[in-house]
């Protein structure tokens, strides 16, 4: 192995038909023309570019501290413009964004109030028939046989507020008559 390294530097070429080494030598001449003529080109472009003369730069500093820069009230009053102009178009947008997020939230706050809308008709429909079923005269009646109450006998009852019971006995009484005027 190290017989055929040394060799292949040394330009033997073992092992390989002549056909082969012909083709490479070939190829070789193809790459050469190829890099000459690239070369050439590449020449050309450089002669266009640079034209009859050769280019030659100077680098020059300049001092401009003692410039002093000039008002142009025209370009002051375009700039005025302009930043009123842009302001507009910003407040306008701004009140746009602001209005469409309120409408956002305004509808989400009115679904929430629609939910708690239906929740308490809800539950104000479950109290009205508790209500109901809690003031059944046949359940406080039944109730009351089973507390031991009976029905108040005729003048047991008394109001408060003095209007008397129908259902008390009424002794009678003698009204005199009174005289009519005519």
């Amino acid at each position: 192995m190290a017989t055929q390294a040394i060799a292949a530097q040394a330009g033997f070429d073992y092992g390989r038909r002549s056909a082969d080494r012909e083709l490479d030598r070939v190829h070789e001449r193809v790459h050469d023309r190829i890099q000459e003529r690239n070369e050439a080109l590449m020449a050309a472009q450089q002669r266009a570019r640079r034209g009859p003369t050769p280019e030659v730069l100077f680098a020059k500093r300049f001092d401009n501290s003692r410039l002093v820069k000039t008002a142009d009230p025209q370009r002051v009053k375009e700039m005025r413009t302009f930043a009123c102009v842009m302001a507009l178009v910003f407040g306008l947008v701004m009140m746009y964004g602001w209005q469409h997020l309120s409408a956002i939230e305004y509808g989400y706050r009115i679904e929430t109030e629609k939910g708690q809308l239906q929740q308490l008709e809800e539950q104000n429909r479950q109290l009205r028939l508790t209500e109901a079923q809690l003031g059944d005269p046949q359940r406080i009646d039944q109730l009351a046989h089973q507390l031991g109450l009976a029905v108040p006998a005729p003048g047991q009852v008394v109001r408060p507020d003095g209007a008397i019971d129908p259902n008390a006995p009424v002794l009678a009484e003698a009204h005199p008559l009174l005289p009519s005027i005519r």
